[in-house]
């Protein structure tokens, strides 16, 4: 089977940082894979609150995630920090993706921990249906 391979390209849009916490450690003694999932969403809603936004308001639209892909690249720990940058890519009518490049520092040594990609859509909950980007947000996420 192939592996998933998420090749980080598109406008930074920003960095987060989140500390692994005890509660993000599995049985392996290192940080789940559920966990680093609610981590990247973490990150997404602290950036979105840097502009204003939510992800139930972005200029009057919802976000929902059409799709996640995750690539796993090396252990993280508890007492970690991770530096979580956002980039934008594939902007569509309706939709974007956002790319998450997952790093923390050791010492010296910057570690690649995972590298992610969520599709997110444009939704209108009053109307049940797709909706544009809104026009105000493009420039947020275009070079």
């Amino acid at each position: 089977m192939a592996r998933i391979k998420i090749d980080i390209q598109g406008k930074l849009l920003g960095t987060v940082s989140i500390p692994v916490r005890i509660t993000d450690i599995n049985y392996g003694n290192h940080l789940g894979n559920d966990a680093l999932v609610s981590l990247l969403h973490e990150a997404r809603v602290s950036w979105l609150a840097t502009l204003g936004f939510t992800e139930l308001n972005i200029e009057g639209a919802s976000l929902i995630q059409g799709d996640l892909a995750v690539e796993y690249l090396k252990e993280s720990f508890y007492g970690d920090v991770l530096n979580i940058s956002i980039y934008a890519s594939e902007i569509s009518r309706v939709s974007f993706d956002l790319l998450y490049h997952v790093e923390t520092t050791r010492g010296q040594e910057t570690i690649s921990i995972a590298k992610a990609k969520t599709g997110l859509i444009c939704f209108n909950y009053e109307q049940r249906k797709v909706m544009a980007v809104p026009a105000a947000f493009l420039p947020v996420l275009q070079p």
